[in-house]
């Protein structure tokens, strides 16, 4: 038996157990579990046990008749219902309990078969106050509905910290906080990086990439979900996302070990809007502008036990330009070379998103869910007369070319999920996922002769076909153990295949009449990666608000990587290799509503295959990028400081934190000679190569603080700082690559809100970020800021919106350096990103009521491939149960 197959073996043993284990009464093993009352009554060894009530067993010694009580249990806030409270039929003398059951989906109870008597009712779920009713006489025949039962949400057991005035922006919880998009009106119309950008901690840049804290090294799930998409790339996978279909951002700055282990810096949940009322609905949402268009249709039916969602979205971007120059100087064969690049730049694309939801409850303890999606991508860009000038020891040369890049891609994202409930917070699942991405990235470059920069003298092409492959099966299980603590386990499996097929093609003249390069052989790069895991998690919660929740992932991973022509192919230096990945969150509750809190994880970065393929991208021939299929992952060990409450009228945030790379995967740059022209007439230059190495350490350490208020009770104000120190140091022994550089980044956002009356409301936002240190010099500064306006009419029904950003830019530079032995270069980016789009959005159908209240959709389990550098999307991702409130008991309703 093989390494593989022993760790496969590993895992479904550990996983057999799980259900076995989930017969145990109490629901955590011996002496107690959730039972009738929150908590249960544990058992004590060795004495005369006490009897316990569980709900849905029967209990001989309880007296039987035929009377019934019924009732509705009901959020006392939000007037939405409590699924799955425990109703306890306490005996008046005895002060114990004799019967019991618990409320369905809905907040509906029945107690029926019961004997004459005088009883009380107990009613009790995590995260709220036990609540104890007045005394209910039964008499023979009595059918006595208590009506709507509303309780009270124990604000010392709560999971999170509500941001006084600013409730429907953020919310902070035990591991994570939470941006409220869905009151953002900004951002109709955009997409899910304009969000992103407002989010406090995050970052993103003018291309649309995401780091968290400074650090790309972040995993991107869509409702807990990811794709192969985003292995290709974050930037454009986000371009797919409608920002008016995105509920919340969830930053998980210290994930529990039932979350993948990958994901250096953290973890970013984007949970997209869902519609789980009874009856049919359709939304429709239409923007435009100078920049882009986009068209969003989302229908949903349900009816009593199950329920169906198709959505597509189209966005269409066009008239957007830029422009670049850049000067580098390069020491290499052919002496000191000086170098003077400039370029017009145009974008033009095509996204699309198109879903299909399903799910089933098979009974009130039992449910299954399935869904399909594909997603598009259809992204040009060109490069307009770029033009260049080399002075090579002191000697001139000419050259021009016009560039067009298509990246395209398809993704297929399948998967259904299996949850057993037996009682609150005692949960079975299954789940698999099914993902594919096919992808395409190719360019040709027209070769202008030098002295009219018109005439075409050559063209050259370089196709590059790759797929991102995933499948995988997960299985979790959670218990809890007494009335305190809860236990999770549970065992995955992610098996993903990866294949880059290269070719380079050149003809002469202005034709195309392609001819395989002599020059560049063509290649396939085949790249398999099994990983096997299993974890367990352990939470802890105490009267005087202490929460503890630590646990353990031990993740391997198997390798086996080859080139399809080449003798030999096997990349046999990439070893197995096996990593424990622990993580410790503990809080405190103080005075005022104050929480303290303390975190470390460990983590693991895994290479994408953006990294990996190794296919030599020349379209500008003078900055050539390839990836490197050796690379091995990085480690990073995280720990952060918070403190958060309330000043006032401020709500305000402050962390600390600090986290140390090893084997950091970084982007490192060389001098290579290339030949500029063709086959038959060459021109030998000095270009810089980019590849990605494994350098020695990055470490970091900074604060992120950020403030609410609420003022007038109609104007919101925010905004924060992130601040954070860098160093890189490189452990190649090459004084050409034996470089390090350390630096302060500085960022920050600002908002403000207003609500005025009609339904109309203004927003503004501002946020940028300094220039990000690397470990051969720096990447430059950019900033947003934007400003809406909406009127909500037809009771809500339908909007009308108008924003507008970056309006007094024209345009917005961006100026970077590289400095190393060799190579030193300065560019500058000028990007004309002014736009102004109008948005209109309409509910068309008829919402109805069932029984007491909405019919809300049962907790939904789903997958979390967050194991890859590159980041994540959807499809894929395991559910963070709901998280034990500080002070309380673990656990809480379910998230949906």
């Amino acid at each position: 038996m093989n390494k593989f197959s022993q760790s496969l073996f590993f895992v479904v043993l550990i996983l057999a157990a799980v259900q076995t284990f989930a017969q145990f009464p109490g629901g955590g093993g011996p002496g107690g579990g959730f039972g009738g009352q929150r908590g249960g009554m544990p058992g004590q060894n060795g004495q005369q046990k006490e009897k316990t009530f569980i709900p849905g067993t029967a209990d001989d010694d309880k007296p039987r008749g035929n009377g019934k009580i019924s009732g509705v249990i009901m959020d006392s806030t939000s007037n939405k219902p409590v699924e799955y409270t425990t109703i306890a039929l306490m005996d008046i003398k005895s002060g114990k309990p004799i019967d019991g059951t618990t409320a369905d989906g809905k907040g509906q109870f029945v107690l029926g078969k019961l004997a004459p008597g005088e009883y009380k009712l107990q009613y009790s779920f995590i995260g709220y106050q036990n609540k104890l009713s007045a005394p209910i006489k039964i008499e023979k025949g009595s059918n006595i509905n208590v009506g709507v039962i509303k309780l009270s949400q124990d604000v010392r057991l709560l999971g999170e910290v509500t941001v006084t005035g600013q409730a429907a922006l953020i919310e902070e919880k035990v591991d994570r906080l939470v941006y409220n998009a869905e009151k953002d009106i900004t951002s109709k119309g955009g997409d899910a990086a304009d969000i992103m950008r407002k989010v406090p901690m995050l970052s993103v840049d003018l291309d649309g990439n995401v780091s968290l804290r400074g650090s790309s090294n972040v995993r991107v799930l869509i409702n807990n979900k990811p794709s192969t998409i985003v292995a290709s790339s974050v930037a454009d996978a986000l371009k797919q996302i409608p920002a008016d279909m995105i509920k919340s951002i969830e930053v998980i700055t210290s994930p529990s070990a039932k979350y993948d282990a990958e994901g250096s810096a953290g973890i970013i949940n984007i949970i997209t809007k869902k519609n789980t009322l009874q009856g049919a609905t359709m939304n429709v949402d239409v923007g435009t502008g100078n920049r882009s268009s986009n068209l969003n249709l989302n229908a949903s039916y349900r009816q009593g036990k199950m329920g169906f969602n198709l959505g597509g979205f189209g966005r269409a971007m066009y008239n957007v330009k830029g422009a670049f120059n850049s000067t580098q100087t390069t020491v290499g064969q052919m002496g000191t070379t000086t170098t003077i690049q400039s370029a017009d730049t145009r974008q033009a694309g095509m996204f699309g998103n198109y879903q299909l939801g399903w799910d089933y409850d098979i009974d009130k303890n039992t449910s299954l869910t399935a869904s399909l999606r594909y997603g598009m991508r259809n992204m040009i860009n060109y490069q307009d007369n770029l033009q260049t000038l080399s002075y090579i020891n002191l000697l001139a040369n000419m050259s021009g070319r016009n560039v067009k890049t298509k990246n395209l891609s398809g993704t297929v994202d399948a998967n259904v999920s299996y949850t057993k409930t037996y009682k609150p917070n005692q949960e079975f699942s299954v789940l698999g996922l099914y993902s594919r991405n096919n992808n395409t990235n190719n360019f040709v470059a027209e070769l202008l002769k030098g002295t009219d920069m018109q005439t075409i003298t050559s063209r050259q092409r370089n196709d590059n076909l790759s797929y991102n492959q995933e499948s995988t099966l997960q299985m979790d299980y959670q218990t809890p153990i007494r009335k305190n603590q809860l236990l999770e386990f549970g065992g995955k499996g992610i098996f993903r295949n990866v294949n880059s097929d290269y070719q380079y093609f050149t003809t002469v003249g202005d034709n195309e009449n392609y001819q395989v390069s002599p020059i560049q052989p063509a290649n396939t790069l085949n790249y398999d990666q099994n990983i096997m895991a299993t974890y367990v998690a352990y939470t802890y919660a105490s009267k005087t608000k202490w929460t503890l929740k630590a646990g353990g992932r031990y993740e391997y991973t198997f390798i086996k990587a080859r080139f399809s022509n080449e003798q030999g192919s096997d990349l046999s230096d990439i070893p197995d290799y096996g990593v424990f990945v622990p993580s410790v969150n503990l809080s405190k509750g103080l005075k005022g509503g104050k929480i303290i809190k303390l975190g470390y994880n460990r983590r693991i970065q895994r290479p994408g295959i953006q990294f990996l393929n190794p296919n030599i991208n020349a379209a500008n021939p003078l900055n050539i990028s390839q990836g490197n299929p050796y690379l091995k992952p990085e480690f990073t060990d995280n720990v952060e400081l918070g403190l958060s409450g309330q000043i006032k009228k401020f709500y305000m945030n402050a962390t600390l934190f600090a986290r140390q790379t090893n084997n950091s995967i970084t982007n490192v740059r060389d001098v290579r000679q290339v030949n500029t022209g063709t086959v038959e007439n060459p021109v030998y230059q000095n270009g810089i190569s980019s590849t990605y190495q494994n350098i020695g350490k990055e470490n970091a350490y900074g604060v992120n603080l950020f403030t609410n208020v609420t003022l007038f009770s109609k104007w919101q104000l925010g905004g924060g700082v992130d601040l954070y120190h860098t160093s890189l140091t490189n452990n190649n022994a090459s004084a050409i690559y034996g470089a390090s550089n350390s630096g302060w980044v500085i960022g920050g956002r600002l908002f403000t809100s207003v609500t005025l009356k009609n339904g109309w409301g203004i927003q503004g936002f501002g946020g940028g970020r300094g220039r990000q240190i690397q470990l051969q010099g720096y990447q430059g500064s950019f900033a947003f800021y934007n400003l809406g306006v909406k009127k909500d009419f037809n009771n809500k029904r339908g909007s009308v919106g108008l924003s507008a950003e970056n309006f007094f830019n024209h345009p917005f530079k961006v100026r970077s350096e590289s400095i190393s032995p060799i190579l030193t270069q300065q560019s500058v980016n000028s990007m004309y990103n002014a736009g102004v789009r109008v948005n209109f959005s309409y509910r068309l159908g008829k919402m109805s009521l069932d029984g007491s209240g909405f019919s809300f959709g049962r907790k939904k389990k789903s997958i979390n491939n967050d194991d890859q550098k590159g980041g994540g999307d959807d499809n894929g991702g395991a559910q963070q149960p709901a998280q034990p409130a500080t002070g309380g008991a673990p656990g809480g309703r379910p998230r949906q």
